[in-house]
């Protein structure tokens, strides 16, 4: 992942102390393997990082729709999840690449290493894209995922959680993040939600049930905006100096 904004973000204003999480932090033990030991060494971008591969238009026609990706229905709770991408000033980020990938309802993610004892449904694999339009708004319909173990620690559950990646002009330039939903039970027993330092930065990765967005009898709908810089900016998995 890198740190630098899209080449299309203005206004740039780093985030304060405490927005971002750390990247070695004791209670997420996988961190003491994947942390770097040393302080990173910032590389200038030059003209071929930062205007290609284009990424304009990857997205097909139902693409943000994991509901129907396959001959069947999902199980679980249909869900709407929209929102905004945009920057420190509050302008939208248009033709920003946004992709997510989740668990199922049951909690298990449609991947050879996840074997836990959840169900997998053959009509959900769990994982979407869309480009942003010119107001930066961005919109996916899928399933409400489940919590899952992780072997962290005793008794280990995540939060429900779905993983959201953004690029910018080229492949250098990708943010992540999670997006959890309100009132989760398991906020205050896992680690990679309170790794971030700040409160206020934390909420900032929690939805927001939208009732007016809701579409009856048929789907939940979740805000979610993405500020990529300055003080409101959304906690993203990255190196920072």
């Amino acid at each position: 992942m890198t740190t630098s904004p899209p080449t299309h973000v203005r206004g740039y204003a780093p985030a304060p102390a405490g927005t971002h999480p750390n990247l070695d932090w004791p209670a997420y033990r996988s961190t003491e393997l994947r942390a770097p030991k040393h302080r990173p060494i910032l590389l200038p971008h030059r003209l071929t990082e930062v205007t290609g591969p284009l990424l304009t238009g990857p997205a097909g026609p139902a693409d943000n729709d994991l509901t129907r990706q396959h001959a069947g229905e999902p199980q679980g709770q249909r869900i709407i999840v929209f929102g905004r991408v945009l920057d420190s000033d509050g302008r939208p980020v248009p033709d920003t690449l946004v992709e997510v990938w989740q668990a199922n309802a049951a909690g298990r993610y449609a991947h050879q290493n996840d074997n836990w004892p959840a169900p997998l449904d053959p009509n959900f694999t769990g994982s979407g894209r869309v480009v942003t339009d010119s107001l930066g708004n961005y919109s996916f319909t899928t399933i409400k995922p489940g919590a899952y173990p992780w072997r962290n620690h005793h008794n280990a559950w995540r939060p429900a959680h779905i993983h959201f990646s953004l690029f910018g002009r080229a492949f250098t330039q990708r943010l992540v993040t999670q997006m959890y939903f309100p009132d989760d039970p398991l906020f205050p027993y896992d680690p990679i939600f309170n790794s971030v330092p700040d409160e206020a930065a934390r909420k900032r990765m929690i939805a927001t049930f939208d009732l007016d967005a809701t579409k009856p009898e048929w789907a939940l709908a979740y805000r979610f905006d993405i500020v990529l810089r300055g003080r409101e900016q959304t906690p993203f998995e990255e190196p920072h100096a």
